[in-house]
């Protein structure tokens, strides 16, 4: 090639990258894809930046970068999955369940969201119920004329509550004083006196509970026990117990409480490329160790639970890793 021949070639490559048509510094090239979370007191935010932690470790390598967006909770993440708004969210599992299938009962009736797909379980959650010693709150049944908040519009958290509300017999619409806060307004409102009792789906120990039981108002979790029937009803529900001896010194029972609760799981859509999924999921689960790590709530977990308690397809790049790695056939 002569000379001259060369060096208008290159002055045109070199304009071209100026003007932004060439090729872009492989730190350009990196694409950006956020989780939905949740309230940054509750579990879900610290999960959704353990996820980004590990992952982003390899940015370089996957030439993907993940952050981590406070949202409203599942219903808000699930919706915003489904616009494109987000690409990977943290929802309950009785929400994931009632998206995917356009469950009569929920906000996706006759509308069900078959681009779901599921990459793994989390931490199980339970619905937890706190209230101010001195209301004379002592079971859920007490919560009658009270002031109770059941959580914001668009939380998984709404739900449970009106759904163990309704197991035990009560209307919240009509039996008490219902406020739609999110989920780190409560314990302060608690303490305040302006609520008398919350409901909290979370995974322990929860900052949210840890801030309730540190102030002046004396405060203690009230025990939730429902019929078999409840659970026959609601299949995505199972009884629990929350840890409150080890997890809250300043909270007044002496004993755990009985409660109910579902799983934390991660999700995206169908048109997220495989080798993204692919590669959140296998990030994950080769650094199995470190990521249980990051937060006492996953000291439970195994990589075998986590493939439990999801009900919407698995993404075909998870999918993939995990037949990679043996834990599917």
């Amino acid at each position: 090639m002569r000379k001259g021949t060369f060096l208008v070639i290159a002055l045109v490559a070199l304009t071209m990258v100026f003007i932004g048509l060439g090729p872009a510094p492989a730190e350009a090239r990196t694409q950006f894809y956020t989780i939905g979370t949740g309230g940054v007191t509750g579990v879900y935010y610290p999960t959704g930046g353990a996820i980004a932690r590990v992952v982003n470790k390899k940015k370089d390598e996957y030439g993907l970068r993940l952050t981590v967006e406070s949202t409203g909770g599942s219903v808000y993440n699930i919706n915003a999955i489904m616009s494109g708004d987000l690409d990977f969210g943290v929802v309950q599992s009785d929400r994931q369940y009632q998206a995917y299938n356009g469950a009569e009962t929920s906000e996706w009736a006759g509308k069900p969201k078959k681009d779901l797909r599921a990459l793994f379980a989390i931490h199980p959650e339970s619905v937890t119920l706190a209230a101010g010693v001195d209301t004379g709150i002592n079971t859920i049944q007490d919560l009658k004329g009270k002031r109770v908040n059941i959580g914001n519009p668009g939380s998984g958290q709404r739900q449970n509550s009106i759904d163990a509300l309704s197991g035990a017999g009560i209307d919240y619409e009509k039996d008490l004083m219902a406020e739609g806060l999110k989920a780190a307004e409560a314990p302060g409102m608690l303490q305040d006196g302006r609520l008398d009792a919350f409901f909290y789906t979370v995974g322990h120990p929860s900052g949210a509970f840890k801030e309730a039981t540190s102030g002046a108002r004396k405060v203690k979790f009230i025990p939730i026990e429902l019929p078999a029937s409840f659970y026959e009803k609601f299949p995505y529900y199972a009884a629990s117990v929350v840890p409150v001896v080890d997890n809250y010194p300043g909270a007044e029972n002496k004993e755990d409480v009985p409660g109910f609760g579902v799983k934390a799981t991660f999700v995206t859509s169908k048109k997220i490329p495989d080798k993204v999924a692919y590669a959140v999921v296998k990030e994950v689960f080769e650094n199995f160790d470190e990521f249980k790590k990051l937060h006492p709530a996953y000291a439970v977990l195994t990589k075998e639970n986590m493939l439990e308690g999801l009900s919407a397809p698995f993404h075909p790049g998870a999918l993939k890793y995990y037949k990679e790695a043996g834990l599917m056939k």
